[in-house]
């Protein structure tokens, strides 16, 4: 299905773990490439409940967004962290810019405002990240997943279904 497609899924320290271990499963399932992106912090990241660990192909300041077709981009602490790392929102900024697919869920939306892309763009986050969207021009609303052009965002883990099929939509 997603044959010849490549896809990026940031990591680093205190992801939710299920929002970064079953879009993985998703996407390779569905037959595309998968790279795991870090901000270059460590080689390898735990999930914040410690039911995961992952280690990093290559760092954000390693590759290009022209490399990819989608970024992942999962909840919890992570996103948070990422923002941090010029490289992590210089990617997620670049691949906007190319019109490739932004998937963000949970918190992952945080790292989208500090690349500047959410305003005017109707999109939906864990509630406590609305007002941060909010206040940078997004139109936020509460269903479990948004897409708005290459954006793609949901809410929490229980909305995980769904927020794969709409990227593998996407992408086909």
């Amino acid at each position: 299905m997603l044959a010849g497609k490549h896809i990026a899924i940031l990591a680093e320290e205190d992801f939710e773990d299920s929002e970064f271990t079953e879009p993985l499963r998703a996407m390779k399932d569905a037959g595309a490439s998968v790279l795991i992106v870090g901000s270059g912090s460590k080689r390898s990241y735990t999930g914040k409940r410690g039911s995961a660990k992952v280690t990093v192909d290559t760092t954000a300041d390693k590759v290009e967004a022209s490399q990819f077709d989608a970024i992942i981009v999962p909840g919890g602490y992570a996103p948070d962290k990422m923002r941090l790392h010029q490289p992590m929102v210089d990617l997620i900024r670049k691949a906007h810019a190319e019109g490739k697919i932004i998937a963000a869920i949970c918190h992952g939306p945080q790292l989208l405002i500090s690349a500047d892309i959410v305003k005017g763009r109707r999109v939906t986050s864990w509630p406590s990240v609305a007002v941060d969207l909010k206040n940078a021009g997004a139109i936020w609303v509460d269903e479990p997943v948004v897409r708005d052009g290459n954006i793609i965002t949901a809410r929490k883990p229980a909305d995980l279904p769904k927020f794969n099929k709409a990227i593998i939509e996407a992408l086909l």
